[in-house]
């Protein structure tokens, strides 16, 4: 059986001149200067991009610029790397942009990389050794201690080996990307090939893409399909996350696409614009980073200006110190929980903090929330899932969250959302919608929608009350109507969570439902005697009348009821309606039951005497039924809609 090459990407790191170019040229035998004004001045502007093939490993190489007024291509390139490179010329030591690439790695949380040392063959063995101990001094307590230091010459060859071995051994350290979440892939240059269309190319942090695939162009929403991919130069059917990609796109023009745009899977993730975080201040910052502070946020590919909101007691967070703030930035991007993002100040540009997305669907905090506010980013800076899952869905209140609204949050995708909401749900803190509605819950869709118990056990005591209130004030209905519980407590929430706040009130035995009426379970009417007399003297009158009914005013008026009474008499009314003495036959005509299964019984009767035509005309059942076509043709109606006749023609079928 055989395996592919282990991928692994890594981004040079250094200040302006230090060689970065030259050795990945001199490792790869490509420059990765595309440029012409590169090429022509001798120094890298934009990203640059090389591969390397060792056997068992493949290495992508992203070459970035060193100049301090280029660092922010430097970061549009070096937020999905594997490992870095540090590079430090023996000729001239620690400089600048070498403190400040160092610090950006750190801030990205770099886990892996060696220190190179470029251009031996101009330096004597004594300032070799000087350099030497200058970068043990600088990575001393960071990362990359003890990582290897490799002197090399790009011009001669020397150490060249070396390096590649390192490379090798480094490489093996790398474990494979996660595989949990969805397919994302910032986009950090974008280009036209003739023949072709669009290119895109970035580091596939997460998923697949395979060709034909139809993914989203986000933060513009943009449906796109993958024509044709490249991974190290050749075309492959298929590219995993971890794999520097280039996408032949169909369905777009390149005109549309920029830097920081991300390629997702259709439907999955959403552009923000505020987002919660917490931030690491470099201890090197000129100054405290302050509320409304502009500064420019980079996260994946994207540079986007925001302003800081200091979250907690404090309006400041010095240099060295951490803290929770929130950035509302003035443009949408692509970012997830636990993406890893850096700041810089806005003028003049210089990197100052960074740190990890929290929350990316924030909202702005009021002062009264902000403690709890505080409590929930605690827990999401942890490692505990179900947690973080249960606070997401607390955080949505009434509305609750979906699988779709988790997945555009954290990335995770729908089988790690399926595992996590199970475990989640054991804790208690959580209630599944579809569950308590009684309806089996399918773990594959974005559909399933969450709500926290605190929130759900609020809204079935609101809705509980509401009934229990409407039974106060009107003790002779028999129920609220269920739309217009709805309305009040659950209009602007997904419909499974009103149907499983009353699906689990009527298993506890609070509400009972009736068709379009809920009511309390201890809810009775109970009449005065002066009601209930009422009561028997329109039943009495209804019954009198047979199918010949009076119409409602004429019935209380022989009832005497009087004309500001009516309102009252129409609640006694409706309890004959409730319990099927009176049934509506057509409009304000009802009549008593008995008088119709009379008729019914007569009707029976004359089918049998009629068979097998079994059929009766509206002159027929005028004579049967003794009343007028006044009353005949509504009674007719009223029976085909029971199914006792049905029409043909002029005449009826007795059924």
């Amino acid at each position: 059986m055989t395996h592919s090459p282990h991928s692994i990407i890594i981004g040079t790191a250094g200040h302006i001149d230090h060689g970065k170019s030259s050795l990945v040229q001199a490792l790869t035998g490509k420059g990765p200067d595309r440029l012409p004004e590169e090429k022509r001045r001798g120094i890298t502007i934009d990203l640059g991009f090389a591969d390397l093939d060792l056997g068992d490993v493949r290495v992508s190489f992203v070459d970035v610029p060193g100049h301090e007024r280029f660092v922010k291509n430097m970061l549009a390139g070096v937020h999905g790397i594997s490992a870095v490179a540090l590079v430090i010329a023996a000729d001239e030591g620690v400089m600048p942009q070498t403190h400040e690439h160092f610090d950006i790695c750190r801030l990205l949380n770099v886990q892996h990389g060696l220190v190179v040392i470029t251009k031996t063959d101009l330096v004597e063995d004594e300032l070799l050794s000087l350099v030497l101990a200058e970068a043990e001094e600088l990575v001393a307590g960071s990362f990359l201690e003890g990582a290897p230091t490799v002197p090399v010459s790009a011009r001669t060859g020397d150490g060249l080996e070396e390096l590649r071995s390192a490379i090798r051994k480094i490489a093996r350290e790398i474990p494979e990307r996660p595989t949990d979440s969805v397919t994302r892939l910032p986009i950090d240059r974008a280009f036209t090939m003739k023949g072709f269309g669009a290119v895109v190319t970035g580091t596939l942090v997460a998923g697949r893409i395979a060709e034909a695939d139809e993914l989203e162009l986000l933060p513009a929403g943009s449906r796109v399909r993958a024509r044709g991919l490249q991974v190290h130069g050749s075309s492959v059917q298929v590219a995993e996350a971890g794999q520097r990609t280039a996408v032949n796109l169909a369905g777009v023009d390149v005109a549309a696409i920029q830097r920081g745009m991300v390629l997702a899977e259709t439907g999955r993730l959403r552009p923000v614009q505020i987002i919660d975080v917490h931030l690491e201040m470099l201890q090197s910052a000129p100054r405290a980073i302050r509320t409304r502070a502009r500064v420019r946020a980079h996260i994946g590919s994207a540079e986007v200006l925001g302003r800081v909101g200091v979250l907690g007691d404090r309006l400041e967070i010095p240099p060295g110190g951490t803290g929770l703030i929130q950035l509302r930035l003035e443009s949408p991007v692509v970012a997830l929980h636990g993406d890893r993002f850096v700041l810089r100040s806005y003028s003049p540009s210089e990197t100052i903090a960074g740190g990890t997305v929290l929350d990316p669907f924030a909202t702005k905090h009021r002062g009264k929330e902000l403690r709890k506010t505080l409590e929930r980013l605690r827990v999401l800076m942890g490692q505990d899932r179900p947690a973080k899952f249960a606070t997401f869905v607390e955080s949505s209140g009434d509305l609750g969250l979906r699988f779709s609204d988790l997945a555009a949050r954290t990335g995770w995708n729908d089988a790690v959302l399926s595992e996590v909401a199970t475990r989640a749900k054991q804790a208690s803190t959580l209630i599944e919608a579809d569950d308590q509605a009684g309806r089996a819950a399918n773990p594959g869709t974005a559909n399933r929608l969450f709500i926290s118990r605190e929130n759900f056990d609020r809204l079935a005591s609101a809705a509980l009350a509401d009934v229990e209130s409407h039974h106060q004030r009107e003790p002779l209905s028999r129920g609220l109507a269920r739309e217009t519980l709805r309305e009040r407590h659950f209009a602007h929430t997904a419909p499974e969570l009103f149907r499983a706040v009353v699906s689990h009130l009527e298993k506890t035995g609070a509400l009972v439902t009736d068709k379009d009426l809920v009511r309390s379970s201890e809810h009775s009417v109970e009449l005065s005697p002066a009601d209930a007399q009422l009561r028997e003297r329109l039943a009495a009158l209804y019954e009198k009348a047979g199918l010949e009914a009076p119409s409602l005013e004429q019935a209380f008026a022989e009832a005497g009821v009087a004309a500001a009474d009516r309102v009252h008499g129409r609640k006694i009314f409706q309890l004959l309606i409730d319990n099927r003495t009176l049934v509506r036959v057509q409009g304000d005509m009802f009549i008593h039951l008995g008088a119709l299964d009379r008729l019914k019984t007569l009707l029976f009767k004359f089918a049998s005497e009629h068979e097998p035509e079994r059929l009766i005309d509206v002159a027929s059942f005028k004579d049967l039924a003794g009343v007028s076509r006044k009353y005949a043709i509504p009674l007719l109606e009223y029976l085909d809609r029971e199914h006792v006749t049905r029409r043909a023609g002029d005449k009826r079928i007795i059924d």
